[in-house]
């Protein structure tokens, strides 16, 4: 008896053995069928994006303490079609901006206007790092001027526009953050106004005139810069309904004073109220040795300082918003 019992418990000590190793396998085939079907859900196309529209409106009759009616419209959209397979990523944005002011009896007078595209392919090198090149153009889509002065074009369509090309590196842990750097980038300023372009305006090389003030040489419409390149993206939930986004673009040229860096850092607060209703304040901060800015410090309606300054602008707007 003791025999068969040893036997009995040996074989079902076997069986329990076999039955685990069976059931771990297929637990393992399930887990891996899991983290397969996982996968395909986070490859593919993601696309989405954010249309707003603000408007702001002032009216006064008899008012005591003066002023000027106005109105004011400000657009702006934000798209983004991103792909992931495997190794591979594919990220693509197009920014859009445009705002219109009327005050009082003067005519309409733009107050925002940005276009800004951006592709970049990655091919994973290490972990969160990939090797990585990139495209990026940026212009306005109409005229400016240097108000009160509204007859004097300081900038058009294409005028100036920024295309760059960089290859490099791309850091990018997460879906809310990535840190590109690159050491070989090429930047090209174009400046497809006539006018413009003999001023020498936004860096490119100006026209030349003989004694006579004749012009013999146009000036040029283009210019290539060749440097290094960082370009990073953050989005973080401040509260609930509160996010934050922040570009940041720095260049700087090895050939030209490599030690004047070029910024543009672009931030935006968004506070969603409901499904449609939102309130953005978006704040764009530019510095461009090669830009000469126009400044009357005595307010006196001369013009007695041109040179490079750091730029700043802030918009605040309240309005319709839609998400998809």
């Amino acid at each position: 008896m003791k025999r068969i019992a040893v036997i009995i418990i040996a074989l079902l000590s076997i069986s329990n053995t076999v039955f685990s190793q069976v059931l771990t396998e297929e637990q393992l085939e399930v887990e891996k069928k899991m983290k397969a079907q996982q996968a395909d859900t986070l490859e593919g196309w993601k696309t989405g994006g954010v249309f707003s529209v603000n408007f702001t409106q002032v009216s006064l009759t008899n008012w005591a303490a003066g002023g000027d009616n106005s109105i004011s419209l400000n657009a702006l959209t934000n798209l983004f079609a991103n792909y992931k397979k495997g190794n591979s990523i594919w990220d693509n944005t197009l920014d859009l901006a445009y705002g219109l002011m009327k005050q009082g009896n003067q005519g309409l007078r733009k107050t925002d206007d940005r276009v800004d595209m951006m592709s970049k392919y990655g091919r994973k090198a290490y972990k969160n790092w990939y090797y990585a090149a990139l495209v990026n153009f940026r212009t306005q889509m109409a005229a400016g001027y240097n108000y009160p002065d509204d007859s004097t074009k300081i900038s058009n369509f294409l005028a100036p526009a920024y295309l760059l090309g960089a290859i490099g590196m791309d850091y990018k842990p997460n879906d809310n953050f990535n840190v590109f750097i690159s050491p070989l980038t090429m930047r090209t300023t174009i400046v497809n106004d006539t006018k413009l372009a003999d001023a020498g305006a936004f860096g490119v090389d100006p026209a030349e005139y003989n004694d006579l003030g004749i012009k013999i040489k146009d000036g040029n419409k283009f210019r290539a810069e060749y440097g290094g390149y960082l370009r990073s993206l953050l989005k973080a939930d401040i509260m609930k309904n509160i996010k934050l986004v922040s570009k940041l673009d720095l260049f700087s040229n090895y050939a030209e004073h490599p030690e004047r860096i070029d910024v543009n850092w672009e931030l935006l607060i968004a506070l969603k109220v409901n499904e449609y209703i939102s309130a953005t304040i978006s704040t764009n901060l530019i510095y461009d040795h090669d830009v000469d800015i126009a400044v009357d410090s005595n307010n006196d309606g001369i013009i007695d300082v041109i040179g490079p300054r750091t730029q700043f602008k802030e918009v605040l707007g309240i309005g319709l918003s839609y998400k998809f």
